[in-house]
């Protein structure tokens, strides 16, 4: 009797994971979106037909760095072979002008870790 109670909460908790991952990604996508309004939004889009001051992060993650058309990229950034990931954002986000000397962008320093996660899984989502 105590097995197959015990497998069945074994069984429930394997199919909850998912969303409570999912509930998860979701949470840190909403403290993402006040990241990025404190940090990005001044200069940054999220929309994708919208450039400002900087280029619209709408589908940023995954894209070449450098490669949207109707913005003028500085050639340090064009040139950096870049392919914005997980890592290569975090990296940006903390120190963009060590990541890539000659860019235009000033430097943000979002040093801390949580904060990094958050602005990275709200930029997924755009």
């Amino acid at each position: 009797m105590k097995t197959s109670m015990l497998a069945t909460v074994i069984c429930a908790s394997a199919l909850l994971l998912p969303v409570v991952a999912s509930a998860s990604d979701d949470m840190q996508a909403v403290q993402g979106s006040v990241v990025f309004a404190q940090n990005c939004h001044a200069c940054h889009s999220e929309d994708s037909s919208k450039n400002t001051f900087g280029p619209s992060l709408t589908g940023v993650v995954g894209r070449k760095a450098g490669s949207l058309p109707r913005f003028a990229y500085s050639d340090a950034l064009r040139a950096s072979g870049i392919t914005w990931n997980e890592d290569k954002l975090r990296l940006w986000v903390q120190d963009n002008e060590k990541l890539v000397p000659g860019t235009r962008m000033r430097h943000v320093s979002i040093t801390d870790k949580a904060e990094q996660d958050y602005l990275i899984a709200y930029l997924k989502t755009l």
